[in-house]
């Protein structure tokens, strides 16, 4: 089979330049909720663009410049109008129809600390993440030991059900321990963001129910409360999320398209 190094090149512009002017717009694409699909819960369907949420983070570093962390995220909030309208749904409700929706997310990654003690973190590919709904709002959970292990969950009979799962793309985040906003174990010491994939269950596709198919692609932007980056830590702050494009399929090819130039470089060279 023949490159055409031209028309691949061509392609990873258009295809980077796509996904560019996509960040830049400040849009949230929208999706319903069908809350009927919940037992207990009252038929309701709306539409927002935003999950907002909190999440405890048991995270470990090794001092030699790798992490582990494993994510509980709880889900409080749906909002739309690009993140501008929080909306009244039975979620986090009390009562007979209130019911609970939590994420848990597990991966690896990266870290350095610059002379300024201001610390960038590089999340790996991979991990795992999964989305539960718990229609009583009733389930426990406890930490791990350390980043490298899982939140574990109980409940007092009904019986959560999972609605998603995926895995990490990536990310990168920043803690900045000058800021004043961060002095005195203070919050808002910094931020990241991660991309996941994002398949739904067939419960899932009960919940989740426009546009079908739904978003394969979950992003996530949150914020980082005071730590030390030592160690095994238990951190706080607030995540939330939205879905959309790229799509995994594009980020594959947009991967598959950099070997191909690597290939097409070596053989070049070796000719």
């Amino acid at each position: 089979m023949k490159f055409n190094m031209k028309l691949v090149q061509a392609s990873l512009v258009a295809a980077m330049a796509t996904a560019s002017a996509g960040s830049m717009a400040a849009v949230f694409n929208d999706f319903q909720v069908s809350e009927g699909s919940v037992p207990g819960s009252v038929v309701n369907t709306f539409t927002a663009d935003k999950i907002t949420g909190n999440y405890v983070e048991v995270v470990s570093f090794d001092g030699a410049g790798n992490f582990a962390t494993s994510i509980k995220w709880q889900a409080g909030q749906y909002v739309a109008n690009d993140g501008t309208t929080p909306l009244t749904t039975q979620l986090g409700s009390f009562g007979s129809s209130g019911y609970g929706l939590y994420a848990l997310l597990q991966g690896t990654g990266t870290y350095s600390t610059n002379g300024a003690g201001i610390t960038t973190f590089n999340f790996n590919p991979g991990g795992s993440l999964n989305v539960w709904i718990d229609p009583d709002a009733n389930t426990s959970f406890t930490a791990p030991a350390t980043g490298a292990g899982a939140w574990t969950t109980g409940n007092t009979g009904d019986p959560d059900y999972l609605i998603a799962s995926g895995a990490l793309f990536g990310g990168t985040g920043t803690l900045d321990p000058t800021l004043s906003s961060c002095k005195n174990g203070g919050i808002n010491c910094g931020s990241f963001g991660t991309s996941t994939s994002f398949l739904l269950t067939a419960l899932g596709s009960q919940y989740f129910t426009a546009p079908v198919p739904f978003y394969n692609v979950s992003f996530e932007s949150g914020q980082l409360n005071s730590f030390v980056v030592a160690g095994t830590q238990t951190i706080n702050g607030s995540l939330d999320v939205v879905f959309g494009v790229p799509e995994p399929t594009s980020i594959a090819l947009m991967g598959l398209g950099l070997v191909g130039l690597g290939v097409s470089l070596r053989r070049r060279k070796q000719a």
